[in-house]
């Protein structure tokens, strides 16, 4: 166990310190303000306050652990052996920043709760992002700075056997339309034809009246596929579907057919299978209210996972939301055209309530990869390089690399998606590698 010194134990320094003692390093952490205590602890511990009691490991605090609310930060990113971190503390500092006020500032999306230039759907945007601008959204910073501790750790305590965390992935696969052709209804069959003609599309209403009539698989029916490589692999895939009405955002089929409720039973056999939260629930509890039970009356257990429609999240109401409805785990944060880590951690954390400063049970997973953001690489090899040294990133702190690609990019028959399905199984064999 390590234990902390400080002169005030905050609900925000509980939070960060948590995530990156025991969360990423495997080190129980125990707090005290009291002196003595401290100096008659025989193992691993530090101070966290302004000055040193004597000559333990001090690292010297910022104030953003002990305040409340908001405030304009003066952040000043700087180099530090091969990344960046802010909160400068000073030499007499074991470590040259404040590493859990800079962690705090990351994981609690700080930036998020501030004003902010959204993008046409509401969202917060790579490029307004503090990791963007000074040039460090490709590093897992959090997870790096608390390798940085260990180090300083072992240094001094040299008979502690820290514990070891081995990498590991978490492929999601989002079905925001299950079927292109299949299952839409007549009217929606009729406008769709209607409109091929129309625009001469006569490729696509060939396709169309083959899928129809069952002389061709659907383009979106990548399911018999994804389940195959499942049933290769110990650990589970997430399949986010969504269930929502069909709205401008969402259109999806109906979750009335048969078939397509049939689909979602047979993949939750094999993977995990999570909701997909449409556009209107993002702000309506009582819509998404809805959307769960209606999943959960699908697969019989309980919604444990969820995704947003357009990776869209707007703080705090929509992880109030999850929070209220007992969903676990939320896979929404990272960036659709941007790859990296939004949240400066490839170790999932929970989300902590600035406006109520609390920590919730929400476990954030955030994904550091989606397939909209490799097409932006020409290239079949400039995808997988780039697939790669994200890979590699998130194995040298042993952490946990999240991925999003569609069921509609993991087929061959689209040239814009030509190669993903090679890149998902990139990701897949990524465990198996040295």
């Amino acid at each position: 166990m390590l234990l902390i010194y400080t002169h005030k134990i905050t609900p925000r320094l509980r939070y960060v310190f948590k995530h990156l003692c025991t969360r990423v390093l495997g080190i129980p952490v125990k707090f005290t303000t009291t002196v003595e205590e401290f100096i008659a602890h025989d193992s691993l511990k530090m101070s966290y306050t302004r000055q040193p009691l004597g000559n333990e490991i001090f690292i010297r605090n910022h104030d953003l652990l002990f305040e409340q609310g908001l405030s304009d930060l003066d952040i000043n990113v700087q180099d530090w052996d091969g990344t960046k971190c802010f909160f400068s503390v000073g030499e007499r500092s074991a470590l040259p920043f404040d590493i859990f006020a800079a962690s705090f500032y990351l994981l609690s999306r700080y930036e998020e709760f501030l004003p902010h230039v959204k993008d046409e759907y509401g969202r917060f945007t790579a490029t307004e992002s503090l990791a963007y601008r000074a040039q460090f959204l490709q590093q897992p910073v959090v997870d790096i700075w608390a390798y940085r501790l260990k180090d300083v750790l072992a240094e001094r305590f040299e008979e502690f056997v820290f514990p070891k965390r081995s990498y590991s992935i978490q492929p999601v696969i989002d079905v925001p339309m299950a079927f292109y052709f299949k299952e839409k209804g007549l009217m929606r069959t009729i406008g769709g034809t209607v409109t091929d003609l129309f625009r001469l599309r006569l490729k696509r209403l060939y396709q169309r009246f083959m899928v129809l009539f069952n002389f061709q698989r659907d383009p979106y029916d990548s399911f018999k596929w994804i389940i195959n490589k499942q049933k290769q692999f110990d650990f589970k895939f997430y399949v986010f579907f969504l269930i929502g009405d069909y709205s401008t955002y969402d259109k999806n089929i109906s979750v009335n057919k048969k078939e397509f409720v049939s689909l979602i039973k047979s993949v939750a056999d094999y993977c995990k299978v999570g909701l997909k939260a449409s556009y209107f629930s993002l702000d309506d509890i009582s819509i998404l209210k809805k959307e769960k039970k209606k999943m959960e009356s699908i697969t019989n257990y309980e919604l444990e996972a969820s995704r947003n429609s357009f990776s869209k999240i707007n703080l705090p109401i929509t992880y109030r939301n999850l929070t209220e409805l007992e969903i676990q785990s939320d896979y929404t944060m990272g960036y659709l055209n941007h790859t990296g880590f939004r949240a400066g951690s490839c170790t999932p954390f929970l989300f902590y309530d600035l406006d109520y400063e609390t920590q919730t049970p929400l476990l954030i997973n955030s994904y550091h990869c989606m397939d909209y953001a490799l097409l932006k690489h020409q290239s079949q090899l400039d995808k997988q390089q780039e697939l790669q040294r994200l890979i590699n990133a998130v194995k040298q702190v042993n952490g946990t690399f999240t991925a999003v690609f569609h069921n509609y990019s993991l087929v061959n028959d689209d040239e814009r998606w030509k190669g993903f399905k090679q890149l998902f199984t990139q990701v897949l064999e990524s465990v198996n590698e040295n």
